[in-house]
C-alpha cells in the first residue's frame, strides 16, 4: 500500500480509502465486516463515512453505517490504527425530506456540535480523525449542477460560524483534522481566508468527486488544492460503477446500484456513455480493465492524497485496491487525453 500526507499534517492515509455508503442498505453488517477486515488486511488505514449513510439515505437506516463502523472498530481493537472520517450534514432548508436529522440539518455551531456527539457515540470513539462539512451551508452549484445561480436572498449560517465549531472541537480533542466536501473553488478559498484571518485550524481536505467522466477538480479546484497543500479526498472514482463497464450496452445487472436506484443517473448520460465506451477500448487495447484504467488515474494525481472506493462485494474490492499496483504508461495517458479532448467532462 501506498500512503500520503493529508494536507500539511502528519496523518497519513492510505490511497485507498473505505467508503462506506452502502453500509445499512446495499451490504449486510456481516458484510461491511469482511470489507474492513479484508481492507485493513492490504493496508487501507482510512475508512470515510457519515451521519447520513447509508444511500439512499432515509429514517429507517439513518446513521447505521457509522453504527457498523463502530461496532467493527470496538471488536477488532483497532481504533489507534485507522485513520477515521466522517461528516455532518446541513443544509436542511434547501434538501428537504431530512428533518428527522435534528429536525432540520445545519451548519450552525449548536447542530455541529450536537452532531459529533451522536457521531462519537455511534462510532464508540473518543476522537474523530477527519470530521467534514458534507456540503456547504448556501445555494451554490454542486451535485452535478453546472452554473451557478445568485439568490437574492439567503437564511444560512456562516462559514466563519461552522468553521469556529470545528475549531472548538479540536480544542475539546473530539477531532483532530477538518475537512469540507462537495464544496466549490469560492468555498475553499474562503475557508482559508476565514482561517488566517481568525486563526482558526486550517482545513486539511475537500471531498469532491472526480474521474474520468468527471475532471471538473482539474479546472478550478486543483491549483487551489496543490498551493495550499488541502488534499482531495475523491469519491466516486468509478462513477457509481459505470467506469467498470457492467452497465454498457444498457446492460442492467442484477443487484447494481443503477439497477436499484433509477435516481442515480448523473453518469448515465449518452455523452458519458461514448466516452465510457472509449475508454473501455483503451484499457481493452493495453490489457486492463475499465476498473484499472480509471482507478489508476485518479490514483496517480499528485492533489489525490486518497481514492475513496465503495463496494458491495469482495471481488470488487479487491480489484479496486489491487489498483495502487496498475501504472499507466505513455501511451495510455495520450490515449486518455485523446479522448477527454472528444467527450470533455461529460458527466459534471
Amino acid at each position: 500500500m501506498i500512503y500520503r500526507s493529508l494536507g500539511n499534517s502528519n496523518i497519513q492515509v492510505s490511497l485507498i480509502t473505505l467508503g462506506t455508503m452502502t453500509f445499512g442498505e446495499q451490504n449486510s453488517e456481516a458484510e461491511a465486516f469482511e470489507q474492513m477486515d479484508y481492507a485493513y488486511e492490504q493496508g487501507v488505514n482510512c475508512i470515510d463515512t457519515a451521519e447520513m449513510y447509508p444511500i439512499p439515505p432515509n429514517e429507517r437506516t439513518y446513521g447505521d453505517s457509522e453504527r457498523m463502523v463502530g461496532n467493527w472498530l470496538k471488536s477488532r481493537g483497532l481504533r489507534d490504527k485507522v485513520v477515521l472520517a466522517t461528516k455532518v450534514a446541513g443544509n436542511g432548508q434547501l434538501h428537504p425530506g431530512f428533518e428527522y436529522i435534528r429536525g432540520c440539518p445545519r451548519l450552525s455551531g449548536e447542530q455541529i456540535k450536537q452532531a459529533v456527539d451522536s457521531s462519537l457515540e455511534r462510532l464508540q470513539t473518543d476522537f474523530i480523525d477527519l470530521y467534514q462539512l458534507h456540503w456547504p451551508e448556501r445555494r451554490t452549484n454542486f451535485f452535478g449542477r453546472l452554473g451557478y445561480e445568485h439568490p437574492d436572498s439567503e437564511d444560512i449560517y456562516s462559514l466563519e460560524e461552522s468553521l469556529s465549531a470545528m475549531a472548538d472541537l479540536i480544542k475539546a480533542g473530539k477531532v483532530r483534522a477538518i475537512g469540507v466536501s462537495n464544496e466549490t473553488p469560492w468555498g475553499l478559498m474562503e475557508a482559508c481566508r476565514i482561517a488566517e484571518k481568525y486563526k482558526l485550524p486550517r482545513i486539511l481536505s475537500i471531498q469532491n468527486p472526480y474521474n474520468l467522466l468527471n475532471r471538473t477538480f482539474e479546472i478550478g479546484m486543483s491549483e487551489i488544492s496543490c498551493r495550499e497543500q488541502i488534499s482531495l479526498l475523491a469519491y466516486s472514482p468509478l462513477a457509481f460503477g459505470v467506469l467498470t463497464g457492467k452497465y454498457r450496452n444498457g446492460a442492467r445487472p442484477e443487484n447494481a446500484r443503477l439497477t436499484l436506484y433509477t435516481r442515480f443517473s448523473r453518469y448515465n448520460n449518452e455523452n458519458a456513455q461514448k466516452a465510457t465506451e472509449s475508454y473501455y477500448q483503451l484499457a481493452k487495447a493495453h490489457g486492463l480493465t475499465l476498473t484499472q484504467l480509471s482507478m489508476a488515474f485518479v490514483n496517480r494525481q499528485p492533489f489525490v492524497a486518497t481514492n475513496i472506493i465503495g463496494a458491495t462485494t469482495l471481488e470488487q474490492l479487491r480489484e479496486n485496491i489491487a489498483s495502487v499496483n496498475v501504472e499507466l504508461n505513455a501511451s495510455i495517458l495520450e490515449g486518455i487525453t485523446e479522448i477527454h479532448k472528444r467527450h470533455a467532462n461529460p458527466a459534471p
